[in-house]
């Protein structure tokens, strides 16, 4: 088991150098690459459907202040496009459905999504619309 470990943190160490990673998600993915690595070796792999059907982590914590993950793939954006959406064969909406969150809900980091509410404030569109009538 020692050796599937050793694999598994270089693997993670790869990846933690090429992204920016919490220490939550580091420990997250040693175990579970460890783990595919064990169940590899020991042919027990598991089937692709049950792999897919838990999300990459808590979709409570997804949305952080300077990034949001995909729940999909575990990778980490700061908005969530709907040309990555699609390459899980996913809308936006389907997405939100499927991880509980609220049909409003941007899918972006909180920072993001606070920098664009507080710019739409400033333009007051609402306004522009009673005076063009």
């Amino acid at each position: 088991m020692e050796e599937y470990l050793q694999s598994a943190l270089e693997i993670v160490k790869a990846q933690a150098g090429s992204r920016p990673m919490t220490e939550e998600e580091i420990l997250s993915m040693v175990k579970s690459v460890a783990g595919g690595i064990a169940g590899l070796v020991g042919g027990q792999i598991p089937p692709a459907g049950e792999e897919a059907a838990a999300p990459a982590m808590d979709p409570k914590k997804a949305i952080k202040e300077a990034s949001i993950v995909c729940l999909e793939c575990g990778k980490s954006f700061k908005v969530i496009t709907k040309k990555h959406l699609a390459s899980h064969g996913l809308t936006a909406e389907e997405y939100r459905a499927k991880y509980g969150y609220k049909k409003t809900q941007a899918l972006a980091c909180k920072s993001l999504a606070r920098e664009r509410r507080a710019k739409m404030k400033d333009m007051k569109l609402w306004e522009r619309r009673k005076k063009a009538e």
